[in-house]
């Protein structure tokens, strides 16, 4: 089966799939993303993701490509086309085509809009989780709207980079005073030594994450207390575990930070946990 987008009011093969050269995303990474997690056949926390989307599309003042109802129906054609039962759906909004300019197009143009969809594995995830991940820590060298989910991703590239080449799955960004901010593609936690669940606050600094608010109410269902604080890179290290959160990963135990043991290098029963109760809780809606 060939892989399918929708571009700009077309659904058309990916090697036909292409964007204006004069793209503000391209040109400028004048745009927004999300990404929603598909599992048995269903869109995980769709309403959350599109409300989060609009937020940043509303904070880089670019209209809606489409309605709401409309852009959901394209998310679950170019699902359908592309035969995903489990993976992701991506969608990505930019400013539109216009000459090269860097102040924003004096004669209105339509926003663009890419919707694109991926087959995951989830045994294979499943066995990832099982044996957990490594990450390693990075200097934070981000604008300071990252709570936008913008397309400007060079330095999450390059930290991700660094992590790969250092044998890692992922990096955290970190604040001068030692403290993590988050992973170039997820939230980071921990598990304090008496069982609470510890994450950065959301109001700034890091991207309010959609898998972030769920693990929260699966918490809450397993009776576990979440507290909202910044922790250090020392603490981390020494916390009884440690996990990562994101629509790509759902909850991934962490057991090594830039080569140091967690939880005596195995995933804990708190992140599995969490795991395995996530789709009981999250929002689902038919694909």
């Amino acid at each position: 089966m060939p892989k399918i987008a929708y571009v700009n009011g077309r659904y058309l093969p990916h090697r036909n799939a292409v964007v204006h050269v004069e793209d503000r995303g391209y040109q400028f990474a004048d745009g927004v993303y999300e990404v929603c997690e598909i599992s048995r056949g269903f869109i995980i926390d769709m309403e959350p993701h599109l409300d989060r989307l609009d937020r940043s599309l509303r904070e880089l003042r670019i209209s809606w490509p489409m309605s709401r109802a409309a852009l959901q129906t394209v998310m679950r054609e170019v699902i359908a086309r592309n035969g995903v039962a489990n993976g992701l759906v991506y969608i990505q909004v930019t400013r539109g085509v216009a000459p090269r300019d860097h102040f924003f197009p004096t004669v209105p143009v339509k926003s663009a809009l890419v919707v694109t969809a991926k087959k995951g594995n989830p045994a294979a995830a499943d066995k990832r989780a099982e044996a957990g991940i490594n990450v390693i820590t990075v200097p934070e060298n981000r604008w300071e709207r990252v709570d936008i989910k913008s397309v400007g991703l060079l330095p999450n590239v390059l930290a991700r980079q660094q992590a790969r080449e250092a044998g890692a799955q992922e990096a955290w960004f970190v604040d001068p005073d030692g403290t993590v901010k988050e992973g170039a593609a997820t939230n980071a936690w921990i598990v304090t030594k008496d069982g609470k669940l510890v994450t950065r606050p959301a109001e700034s600094g890091i991207l309010k994450g959609i898998t972030r608010a769920t693990v929260m109410k699966v918490a809450q269902k397993l009776g576990l207390d979440v507290e909202e604080r910044g922790f250090s890179v020392e603490e981390a290290r020494s916390a009884r575990e440690a996990f990562i959160t994101a629509a790509s990963t759902i909850v991934m135990p962490v057991v090594a930070i830039d080569g140091h043991s967690v939880a005596n290098s195995h995933p804990g029963s708190t992140a599995l946990s969490l795991r395995k109760a996530f789709f009981d809780v999250a929002e689902k809606t038919a694909g």
